[in-house]
């Protein structure tokens, strides 16, 4: 219910004053947002699973950590630096061209 009321529709705008609860239970309170640097190795992939079972970079990551989202992905076998939140619409910002943020990439290759 949303305060006190249960809700029939998706189309319901919810603000920061309304009392949200689910199975009778409130809603925990809203993590601050959070960004990690993070230095991927080679041989993990850039996704919460993986169809073909190879390791991931958030199953190498220390426990405790909130859930993270990846901003932007690197190949399997690159290695360098992401960006880790637990905030889904920082991460949309920051990915999406429109927003106009300047990327630069430095890039070794041998062979």
């Amino acid at each position: 219910p949303v305060n006190g009321r249960v809700i029939n529709s998706p189309a319901l705008d919810i603000t920061d004053n309304d009392v949200v609860a689910v199975d009778g239970k409130p809603l925990p309170p809203r993590e601050r947002t959070r960004l990690f640097m993070y230095h991927k190795p080679r041989g993990l992939m850039t996704t919460h699973a993986d169809p073909e079972g190879r390791p991931t970079l958030f199953d190498n990551l220390p426990e405790g950590l909130p859930r993270l989202i990846s901003i932007g992905r690197l190949d399997f076998n690159t290695e360098g630096l992401l960006l880790l939140t637990n905030d889904g619409g920082l991460a949309r910002t920051l990915e999406h061209p429109d927003t106009g943020w300047l990327r630069r990439y430095r890039v070794r290759a041998h062979g």
